[in-house]
C-alpha cells in the first residue's frame, strides 16, 4: 500500500480483468502486475462480485478462466449484494444492455464498492464520450451519480503507486 493511502476495497469489473489477463498487460509479460494483484487479494483490498466471475467463464480466455476459478475467494456471493444492486438496477435502469442474454454485473460491481466503501475498478467509458451507446449509463455515469470512486486499471496501478 502507498504512504498515506487508506486500506481501500477495490470492486473490480469483468473488463478489467479482462484487459489485465488477455489483452494489454498480459501476465507472461507483466510478471510484477501478477505480484502485485495477488498482494491486493491476499489483503483482501481486491474483489469482485461473484457475476463477474460467471461473466469470466462466459468470456474469458482459458488463462482467465483458470486463474478466476483458482482465486474463488475474492468472488462476493450475489446474495450480499443483491439488494443494493437491485436498488441500483432500479435507480438506473439505463445502466443495463437491452441486448443482454444474461445477468449483468454492472450493479453488483457498484454495490459491491458501495457496500465496502470501496473503489470501482472498471475500463468502461461514460455514455457521453460514446459513439451512438446502447444504453443511457453506463459504471463510471452511475458511480459518479452515487458518489461512489471509480478508476481503470491504470488508474488502480497508479494510485497504488506501482513500478511495472
Amino acid at each position: 500500500m502507498p504512504d498515506g493511502a487508506a486500506a481501500v476495497v477495490y470492486s473490480v469489473d469483468t473488463n478489467a480483468f479482462m484487459d489485465w489477463q488477455a489483452r494489454y498487460y498480459p501476465t507472461d509479460v507483466f510478471k510484477s502486475l501478477v505480484v502485485h494483484m495477488t498482494g491486493l487479494m491476499q489483503a483482501g483490498r481486491l474483489q469482485a462480485a461473484a457475476l463477474v466471475r460467471e461473466e469470466i467463464d462466459a468470456v474469458g480466455t482459458p488463462e482467465l478462466i483458470g486463474w478466476a476459478k483458482a482465486n474463488r475467494g475474492i468472488f462476493v456471493p450475489t446474495k450480499d449484494l443483491l439488494a443494493d444492486a437491485l436498488t441500483i438496477q432500479d435507480q438506473f435502469p439505463g445502466l443495463r444492455d437491452p441486448k443482454a442474454e444474461y445477468e449483468e454485473a454492472d450493479a453488483y460491481v457498484i454495490a459491491l464498492a458501495r457496500l465496502r466503501d470501496g473503489i470501482v475498478v472498471t475500463q468502461e467509458t461514460p455514455a457521453a464520450e460514446k459513439n451512438r451507446p446502447r444504453r443511457t449509463h453506463f459504471i463510471p455515469d452511475v458511480c459518479r451519480e452515487l458518489g461512489v470512486p471509480c478508476i481503470s486499471l491504470l488508474g488502480l496501478m497508479r494510485r497504488e503507486k506501482w513500478a511495472l
